[in-house]
């Protein structure tokens, strides 16, 4: 069956709850994000050219955001979170890191940046945990933010094998939390209608994990 064929589950975790649930992971998500995250996170910052002006949403611990810094020594990085204590840790990942980069707290929701401001934007694992009604204000702030004919890289949970997915929308009901509230979300259609065209889409599975990684500009 394919993945358009199935529903996206509603979110197991409300939004307000977002910062607790990761403020408690922070301790131990390097660990689960390096064993089924890390390769479509390279593959996410490979689309770096040196010199622009990046923004990367959900930053995390700064897993991706300090490969991207280290790929962008002559331009300018930026990166938002709502979670103090990950903050925290992609702050120690770049304090020794050339090139000029920030990070703060933000909403992707209601991004703390002017419109036009970037070349690129990255954004990984966060739209398969927000609710899907909330899909197209996340996608219209990154077009605002966005240059004429910017891009858009996106890293999330793909669909998974029909067994597995049984298994995991069974876990996912009963205890989100768990899973980080994260489930797996088809997010072409959504993303064409923000208004932008998709170049690429690409699934990498890491210790059975899925992950879609689409490349957009903005039309």
């Amino acid at each position: 069956m394919s993945e358009a064929m199935h529903a996206i589950e509603p979110a197991g975790v409300a939004p307000e709850e977002i910062p607790r649930v990761y403020a408690r992971l922070a301790p131990i998500y390097d660990v689960w994000a390096r064993l089924t995250e890390s390769r479509a996170r390279e593959l996410a910052a490979a689309h770096v050219r040196d010199g622009e002006d990046v923004l990367e949403v959900a930053v995390g611990t700064g897993l991706a955001f300090e490969e991207v810094v280290r790929a962008n020594p002559n331009g300018r990085t930026e990166g938002v979170d709502l979670t103090a204590p990950m903050l925290a840790r992609a702050r120690r990942k770049v304090a020794h890191v050339p090139g000029a980069h920030a990070l703060q707290l933000g909403d992707a929701r209601a991004l703390p940046f002017p419109d036009a401001a970037f070349d690129l934007v990255l954004n990984s694992y966060m739209l398969d945990l927000v609710p899907e009604s909330d899909f197209p204000l996340v996608l219209g702030e990154f077009r605002r933010v966005l240059r004429p004919s910017g891009r858009l890289v996106l890293v999330n949970m793909a669909e998974l094998p029909p067994r597995l997915r049984a298994t995991f929308v069974w876990l996912y009901r009963r205890a989100p939390r768990l899973l980080g509230g994260c489930r797996p979300v088809a997010l072409a259609p959504f993303v064409e209608r923000a208004g932008f065209r998709i170049q690429r889409r690409d699934v990498v599975t890491q210790l059975g994990v899925p992950s879609e990684l689409i490349l957009a500009t903005a039309r």
